[in-house]
Formats: structure tokens, C-alpha cells, sequence
């Protein structure tokens, strides 16, 4: 396994709001820090082609698309790297320090790590979910928020933001054409059962390749395949130390 440990990457625009301010509310949650180096008090002319590149389109709507567009300030926080039994509660602070930031005036939010924004409505939505979640409920608002699905390679659908939860990624073979979009929600709630899975069952550490799986008992039967990503490098935000699980069918 990679020695590299994970850290989430947020990037906050404002208008009207300063990156000192912003600075002492992500403070209050702990262990986020503004990344100075890279935050700036003035506007980044990239920044709304970057949200419409972090799957802004499934929860944007016309008030978000204007944030982006007329901010004036970007702020980058840092976690710390995240050791693996740290990572759910990081990342729920982290979700939490989001909302507070939005409430107070911050205009919108996207994960550097995972590639991933909402829209205002749907960071606040999360929060609010996870506040008082334990378990599974934890898990699907955390997963909700953190990890960009489904990404199409050519063969399998995939994952990219588990490392932040401390999971491996999760994927499904779906072959060399992309499915139907009638099918997507089926395949969308394989990934997400398989990843709560992996965050809440206390067997999921010692999966073995080629393990049974399934999503009811009475549901067809996958077989569970593990490896090394190498879908990024070691030094990306998006990289996996801790691999990926794949769904596939039985022969």
C-alpha cells in the first residue's frame, strides 16, 4: 500500500466576503487551514469552467451559476493529510465547515480532490443530513458529497473520492459501450451500496479478490475484484492509496 495519505482540497468563492473572515470560520472546525499560496481577493476567470467541469450541472441552478460567475474572492483550505481512521470525521467537519462558510456568506463550493461541487441548495441539504447521522445515514451523506459517480473509462463505471472517507474507490464492469442512461440509476446504487459497505461493515477490510456480493439477498450474486489504482499518480489530490473494489459478473 502507498505511504501517501489523503487530504481534501476545498475551494470557496465569495463576494463580499474576505478571506480573513473565511478564514476564522473554517477555524472553528478544526484542522482546515487557508492555503494563502494560492487564494486570492480578487476574481479567477477559470473558476466557471471549472465548476461546469465538477458535475455543477446536477444540482446548479441559476442563482449558483451567477455566484460563480460574479465572485470576487477564492479561497483554498487545506485539511490536514488525513490518516485512514480520521477521514470520516474529517470529512464530516469539513462538510459542516462548508455550510457554515455558505450560511455566512460564501457563494459556492467545490472538492479539488474529488472533482465534485454541488449547487448551495444541495451543500446545505448534506450538511444537514450528516449533522446528526451515525452509521449508513453517515456514510450516504458523506459519500453524497464527497465522491464523484459514475465516471466512464470505456469498460467500468467508477469512483473518484473515496480516499477521502478512507475507502477504496468502487467501481462496475459494464463493458466497452457506455449503458443506457435508463440504467444508470440501477448501476449508480450498486457503487453506493457497495460503498457504505466499505465505510460501515467491519468485514469490509478483508475482502478477498473474487468474493461474493450482493445488494439484497435475494438480488443476483456479482463477484468483488480489489487492486492497486492507477488512475492517478501518486502526487494527484485524486490519487487512492487504498485501491479500488469492482464489481463484475460471474463468468
Amino acid at each position: 500500500m502507498s505511504e501517501a495519505f489523503p487530504r481534501h482540497v476545498l475551494c470557496v468563492l465569495s463576494s463580499g466576503l474576505g478571506l480573513t473572515e473565511m478564514e476564522r470560520i473554517a477555524a472553528d472546525f478544526g484542522g482546515f487551514v487557508l492555503d494563502r499560496e494560492y487564494s486570492e481577493a480578487e476574481p479567477d476567470p477559470r473558476m466557471p469552467e471549472a465548476f461546469e467541469a465538477s458535475m455543477a450541472a446536477a444540482s446548479f441552478d441559476e442563482e449558483d451559476w451567477t455566484a460563480v460567475e460574479s465572485h470576487d474572492t477564492v479561497a483554498y483550505f487545506l485539511s490536514a493529510p488525513m490518516m485512514r481512521e480520521l477521514a470520516l470525521d474529517t470529512s464530516r467537519r469539513l462538510l459542516a465547515a462548508t455550510a457554515t462558510l455558505l450560511r455566512s456568506g460564501a457563494t459556492a463550493a467545490k472538492n479539488e480532490s474529488s472533482g465534485i461541487t454541488h449547487g448551495r441548495t444541495r451543500w446545505l441539504e448534506l450538511a444537514d443530513q450528516a449533522k446528526h447521522a451515525t452509521d449508513e445515514a453517515l456514510a450516504a451523506a458523506l459519500i453524497a458529497a464527497w465522491v464523484t459517480r459514475p465516471i466512464y473509462d470505456g469498460q467500468v463505471l467508477y469512483s473518484c473520492g473515496m480516499h477521502l472517507l478512507g475507502a477504496p474507490e468502487v467501481e462496475i464492469e459494464v463493458g466497452n459501450t457506455p449503458p443506457p442512461k435508463n440504467q444508470l440509476p440501477d448501476l449508480i446504487a450498486h457503487l453506493d451500496t457497495l460503498a457504505i459497505y466499505l465505510l460501515t461493515d467491519p468485514r469490509a477490510p478483508e475482502i478477498e479478490d473474487g468474493a461474493g456480493f450482493r445488494m439484497t439477498e435475494s438480488a443476483p450474486r456479482w463477484l468483488l475484484h480489489t487492486g492497486t489504482s492507477t488512475r492517478h499518480p501518486e502526487d494527484d489530490l485524486s490519487f487512492n492509496p487504498y485501491g479500488y473494489v469492482r464489481l463484475t459478473h460471474p463468468n
